[in-house]
C-alpha cells in the first residue's frame, strides 16, 4: 500500500516556485510604500511611477505518473491543491502638489523679474541724469556764450566810446592848435605889418624931411616913387610910380629922396625890400 501513494516530495517541490514569488511581490510592495513615504517628505516635484501588472498564475506542474505495475492497477494521483493567488500590489495614489506650497521656480522667476525691474530702473534714472546732465551742459554753453557775446558788445562799445572821445579830444587839440597857430600867424602878420608900417614911415619921414614945396602947390597931391635900395640902406635909383599931377612937386620929392640915401634899416632883417613903394603927400 505504501507503494500506491504518490511521493511527497514532489508536491513540496512544486510550492517553492509559488512561495518565492509571493515574497518577491510582498517585497516590491514593501519597497513600493517606503519610497512612496519618503517621496511624500520631499518637496513636489514631477515623478513618473511604473506600475507593474500582477504576475501570471503560475503552472501547476503535476508530478509524474508512475508507471503501473504489471500486476495490478494503479490509482491515478491527485491533483495537489492550488494556493490562492496573492493580492495585487495596490497602486500607489501620485500625491497632488498642495496648493499652498511655494513653488520655487515661481519666486526664482519672481526674484529674476525683480531684478530685471529694479534693473529698467536704474538704467531709467541713469538715462534721464545723462539727459539733464546734458541738458544742463548745452543749457550753460548758451548761456555762456550770451554772457560772452554780451561782454563782446559791452567792450566794443566801450572801445567805441573811448575812441570817440579821443577822436573828439585830438580834435579839439587840432583846433586849438590851429587856432593858436592862426593866432600867432595873425600876431605875426599885424607885428609884421606893424613893423613894415613903422619902417616905411620912418623913410617917408626922412625924405618929408628933405622936400623942398614948391610956393605955388595947390591941394594934396600923392606922388608914388619905386625906390631901389642896398641892404645898406643906400640908394641906387628912384622911379616914378604915379605922378601927382605937379611936375615941381614930383621933381622935388625925387631930388629928396635921393638925398635921404642911406635909408633908415628895419629893426627886423627879415623887413628889409630891395624895391619900396613909397607914396608922399605935401600935408601928410
Amino acid at each position: 500500500m505504501a507503494r500506491d501513494r504518490p511521493r511527497k516530495p514532489a508536491r513540496v517541490a512544486g510550492r517553492w516556485p509559488a512561495l518565492a514569488l509571493a515574497i518577491a511581490v510582498h517585497v516590491a510592495f514593501i519597497a513600493v510604500l517606503i519610497f512612496s513615504i519618503r517621496w511624500q517628505n520631499r518637496p513636489p516635484i514631477p515623478v513618473t511611477a511604473e506600475l507593474y501588472a500582477p504576475p501570471a498564475k503560475a503552472p501547476v506542474t503535476e508530478p509524474p505518473a508512475v508507471p503501473p505495475e504489471p500486476e495490478r492497477k494503479v490509482e491515478p494521483a491527485p491533483e495537489p491543491a492550488t494556493r490562492p493567488e496573492p493580492p495585487p500590489p495596490k497602486a500607489v495614489p501620485r500625491p497632488e502638489p498642495k496648493a499652498d506650497a511655494p513653488d520655487p521656480r515661481a519666486a526664482d522667476i519672481a526674484r529674476k523679474a525683480k531684478q530685471e525691474e529694479e534693473r529698467q530702473k536704474k538704467e531709467a534714472v541713469e538715462r534721464e541724469r545723462r539727459e539733464r546732465e546734458k541738458k544742463e551742459a548745452v543749457e550753460r554753453d548758451a548761456e555762456k556764450r550770451k554772457q560772452d557775446e554780451q561782454k563782446r558788445l559791452a567792450e566794443a562799445r566801450d572801445r567805441q566810446a573811448r575812441e570817440a572821445q579821443e577822436l573828439k579830444a585830438q580834435a579839439e587839440r587840432e583846433k586849438a592848435a590851429r587856432d593858436a597857430q592862426q593866432k600867432a600867424a595873425e600876431a605875426e602878420a599885424a607885428a609884421r605889418s606893424r613893423a613894415e608900417a613903422d619902417y616905411i614911415r620912418r623913410i617917408q619921414a626922412k625924405v618929408k624931411g628933405n622936400v623942398t614945396l614948391p610956393p605955388d602947390l595947390a591941394g594934396n597931391p600923392e606922388a608914388i616913387f619905386d625906390v631901389v635900395q642896398l641892404p645898406t640902406g643906400e640908394i641906387i635909383d628912384a622911379v616914378l610910380k604915379k605922378s601927382s599931377g605937379a611936375r615941381a612937386y614930383d621933381e622935388a620929392v625925387q631930388r629928396a629922396i635921393q638925398k635921404s640915401s642911406p635909408l633908415p634899416r628895419p629893426d627886423r632883417p627879415e623887413l628889409f625890400q630891395r624895391t619900396l613903394t613909397l607914396k608922399f603927400r605935401p600935408q601928410d
